[in-house]
C-alpha cells in the first residue's frame, strides 16, 4: 500500500514553514511521498530532497497545480482519499476501516479553505478532533493509527546520518549511505 499526502494551497512564503514541516511529518511518519497545489516552492522541493538524502528513505515530492485533477487520477487508479477535517466521522469509528483496504491512500490537507469538490471525492472525511488544529498534527495522528505505531522504529535505507539513541545528549553517527539504519 502506498500512502501520499495531499496539500491544498499553498501560499509561497506565508506557508514555507507549515508546509516543510508536514512534509517532514510525513515522511517521518511513514507516507511515501507528498503532493502540493497551490503556488510552486522549488525551495520547500530542494530541502525536503536535501533532508532524504541525508537521513535515507525514498521520499517523492511532486507539484500539482489542479488538486481536483489529482484527487480525480487517484480515484481511476483506485485509490482511497482520505480527508482530514474537522467535520468528518470521528478517527477512531474508521480508522479500522479505512486500514483494512488494501488500496492505496491519498490523505488530503488543506491549507486555507478547503473547496466543496474535496469533501465530495472524499471515501472519507476524517476527524482527527472536532476542535481546530493544524494540518501538522491531524497528518501526524492519522498515520500513527494507520500503521498502528509501526512507523516509530522505521529504518531509513541509505541514511547518511543515523541518530543513536541515548539517555543523554545527542548522538548522530555517519552511515555508509548503504541502509544503514538502526
Amino acid at each position: 500500500m502506498k500512502i501520499v499526502v495531499l496539500r491544498l494551497s499553498h501560499r509561497y512564503v506565508r506557508d514555507d514553514r507549515a508546509t516543510s514541516h508536514l512534509f517532514l511529518v510525513a515522511r517521518a511518519f511513514g507516507a511515501d511521498g507528498v503532493i502540493y497545489t497551490g503556488q510552486r516552492d522549488r525551495k520547500i522541493e530542494a530541502t525536503i530532497q536535501e533532508i532524504t538524502e541525508a537521513w535515507g528513505g525514498i521520499f517523492d515530492v511532486k507539484y500539482r497545480k489542479n488538486g481536483a485533477e489529482v484527487l480525480k487520477e487517484w480515484k481511476r487508479r483506485g485509490g482511497d482519499i482520505i480527508h482530514l477535517s474537522m467535520y468528518g466521522l470521528s478517527i477512531q469509528n474508521v480508522v479500522e476501516v479505512i486500514r483494512m483496504s488494501p488500496a492505496d491512500k491519498l490523505i488530503v490537507v488543506g491549507g486555507a479553505k478547503v473547496p466543496k469538490y474535496v469533501y465530495e471525492e472524499a471515501d472519507w472525511n476524517v476527524a482527527v478532533t472536532s476542535q481546530p488544529h493544524s494540518e501538522i498534527s491531524a497528518v501526524s495522528i492519522f498515520l500513527h493509527e494507520l500503521l498502528e505505531g509501526r512507523e516509530l522504529s522505521k529504518s531509513f535505507k541509505n541514511a547518511e546520518l543515523v541518530i543513536v539513541p541515548q539517555v543523554r545528549g545527542k548522538k548522530i553517527v555517519r552511515g555508509s549511505g548503504r541502509g544503514c539504519g538502526l
